[in-house]
């Protein structure tokens, strides 16, 4: 399911499946991409920042069109323990790659994965963007 911004209509609530995961994408050509999304966070239980929350970063192929600073992802990435993707939609290599990632951080955060919680997926991409 997506949605451009948080919180989400409460008149549906009833109908909306559980969410195991929440991927923010940020254009990194827009900085209305990086507001919103900083915007959104403040919707975002506490409890889902243990490993069910990435940022997704589209545009990166661009870097002389970039209007948000990298510094500014590290920044929320370093504040709310959340991993970041860095894409670029345009190729479909990446793309595919991208969404097979996605897709296998989904599997672990929905309990799909024997022996693998999301917090314990989140603190091994943590270990491994310290080397």
């Amino acid at each position: 399911h997506l949605a451009t911004s948080l919180p989400l209509p409460s008149e549906r609530d009833h109908l909306r499946p559980r969410i195991d995961l929440i991927a923010f994408m940020i254009d990194i050509k827009s900085k209305y991409s990086l507001k919103n999304v900083e915007a959104s966070l403040a919707h975002v239980d506490a409890s889902f920042f243990l490993g069910k929350v990435c940022f997704l970063v589209t545009g990166v192929g661009r870097v002389n069109y970039c209007s948000v600073e990298t510094n500014a992802v590290w920044k929320l990435r370093d504040i709310y323990c959340s991993p970041v993707l860095y894409c670029e939609l345009e190729l479909e290599g990446v793309r595919v790659a991208t969404a097979q990632r996605l897709l296998r951080m989904l599997q672990i955060c929905a309990g799909h994965i024997p022996g693998v919680s999301a917090l314990s997926f989140g603190s091994l991409l943590r270990n491994s963007e310290d080397e």
